[in-house]
């Protein structure tokens, strides 16, 4: 009885383990693929131009552009703080405005080259690059359905465009580049893949380790319109980067 009850824990084990690594493979590998794309619209001029400074505007957004999640655990914060899902967007509009300059101006600096935030008073002497932006949608999806099926259901995704305005010193201000930009939370399974890999008995134990567990990082650190629209950002570091030194001398150490 003793050497049987130690293998059928043994077995148990076994599958529990399996089922761990194949489901937390799958569930990296998910989010591995958090996808951002850029689509260059045009380029009025192909050569990279000298910049002695990068200026970076918040971009502009309005609440009507954010779709809050549309779970029941959103509406319950919302109406617990006792705001609006009006006020929530604009919240969200807001940060990601805010957000979004910021991170630029963070990538490009790391970069080695001097980038600033605009303000009210911002005016330069120098051959300068304005960057402005206008957000085309901020979609919070389903976090609910991200965990839950994943592969892209319920995925969350920000969209912008954006154009780079060269002004010599001293010159006219002409139109460099323009382009679109978006990033969205990949397509990690959700725990009814993962909870599923591996015996019955074994999948409420494997649905804690392997989906609630594991998928709870991952939804923390990339499913949301905040790590959207950092990915994106970067990716617009990159396009402005490129238009002003052609990807030449250009450090990119910043994670």
């Amino acid at each position: 009885m003793q050497r049987s009850f130690f293998k059928s824990v043994t077995r148990r084990v076994s599958r529990f383990a399996s089922a761990a690594v194949l489901a937390g493979s799958l569930l990296f590998g998910g989010c591995a693929n958090a996808s951002t794309h850029v689509t260059s619209a045009s380029a009025a001029q192909q050569t990279p131009v000298r910049a002695d400074v990068i200026v970076v505007y918040p971009f502009t957004g309005s609440a009507d552009q954010v779709q809050l999640d549309s779970g029941m655990a959103q509406r319950l914060k919302t109406q617990m703080s006792g705001s609006s899902a009006e006020a929530e967007q604009m919240k969200a509009a807001t940060q990601a405005s805010e957000q979004v300059a910021d991170e630029i101006v963070k990538r490009l600096q790391a970069m080695g080259l001097n980038a600033q935030r605009a303000n009210s008073t911002t005016a330069t002497a120098q051959n300068a690059v304005f960057v402005e932006g206008s957000f085309e949608s901020l979609d919070a999806g389903s976090r609910r359905r991200r965990m839950l099926i994943g592969f892209g259901a319920g995925k969350s995704k920000v969209s912008a465009s954006v154009a780079l305005i060269y002004q010599q010193a001293p010159g006219e201000a002409v139109t460099l580049r323009t382009f679109s930009a978006d990033a969205d939370s990949g397509k990690a399974p959700g725990i009814a893949v993962t909870a599923g890999v591996g015996a019955a008995a074994d999948r409420a134990a494997t649905a804690v380790v392997t989906g609630t567990g594991i998928h709870g990082v991952s939804e923390a650190h990339h499913d949301t319109l905040s790590a959207d629209t950092k990915r994106m950002a970067d990716a617009i570091a990159k396009q402005i980067a490129s238009a002003v030194t052609g990807g030449a001398n250009v450090t990119q150490n910043a994670n």
